[in-house]
């Protein structure tokens, strides 16, 4: 690709996602702030699905989602709530739910950013994460994910079979929703394990393997710059030491892609590799399927 193809791609991108945010609409264009390839992104159509806005209520907030759903369901689906990463609910999040639809499922993606800030309102990932990431604790996304699943129940999902998956920051939000007592099964893709301790995010997934309720996938990346192996290590490390007593624990695992970067599964970076991201796009939907909520 050579240097103005990618510029005019980037621009054109950037006037997508504003357009988006002008419409007030989630899932339409890429976030200016990731960089996109627009020519690697994966396109699902619409049809036989039914997919858009929702607006789910949190208390008397209105909390916006995009959700997607077979179109001709019988009978209540299983459901997978799909947590975005710092870039919020664009295109490619939008598109992730309208797989799980192809596949039987009722998709949410929350918004979960939306009462900090919208992201396509900065240039750089600092500034996302200074400016909307920050000021969106854990305990507020965990009560709006229960939130999304009380929505859910009310209009078609069935809540004896709830999943949550996420990307980066996503990932470490499905290892925390794991110790909710709605959710049967987590796959958390290249999600941050430790950290410094804060006020909003007072417990990392390593602190919270003898809670797990229910088993989490990690899918991780051997080449990813900012998850260090070590860190995956003490993830497993803290696992084996709940398993005694935390069945959830112990069923939980760890898969490690050598070679492979941050953001993998991300079809619209250059980030994504095409092999780990299909397999592990496969033992998402096999733990799902092993663990009950398929």
């Amino acid at each position: 690709m050579n240097k103005n193809t990618q510029n005019s791609r980037r621009e054109f991108i950037k006037t997508s996602a504003a357009s988006a945010t002008a419409l007030g609409t989630l899932g339409v264009g890429f976030v200016a702030a990731s960089d996109p390839v627009a020519a690697a992104a994966i396109e699902t159509d619409f049809r036989g699905i039914k997919a858009g806005e929702q607006m789910i209520p949190v208390g008397s907030f209105q909390l916006p989602a995009y959700v997607s759903r077979p179109a001709n369901a019988k009978g209540n689906l299983p459901v997978i709530i799909v947590v975005s990463e710092i870039f919020g609910v664009h295109e490619y999040i939008a598109d992730v739910t309208r797989r799980f639809a192809k596949l039987g499922y009722l998709a949410i993606a929350p918004e979960f950013f939306t009462r900090a800030g919208d992201p396509n309102n900065y240039g750089t990932i600092a500034d996302i994460l200074t400016n909307v990431v920050a000021k969106t604790p854990d305990a507020q996304v965990l009560n709006d994910l229960q939130a999304a699943l009380v929505w859910a129940g009310k209009n078609g999902g069935d809540l004896k079979r709830v999943g949550v998956t996420g990307f980066c920051w996503g990932g470490r939000i499905t290892w925390l929703s794991a110790t909710l007592p709605q959710v049967k099964a987590g796959v958390a893709w290249y999600g941050r394990l430790i950290g410094e301790k804060t006020e909003g995010n007072p417990r990392h997934p390593v602190d919270v393997a003898a809670d797990l309720k229910a088993p989490v996938l990690g899918l991780y990346g051997g080449a990813d710059a900012g998850i260090s192996l070590e860190s995956v290590e003490q993830m497993r490390a803290a696992l084996a030491q709940a398993a005694a007593k935390n069945p959830a624990a112990k069923a939980s695992m760890i898969e490690v892609y050598p070679d492979t970067p941050h953001a993998f599964h991300a079809d619209y970076r250059e980030s994504y590799r095409a092999g780990p991201a299909k397999d592990g796009w496969e033992k998402c939907l096999a733990w799902f399927k092993k663990n009950g909520v398929a």
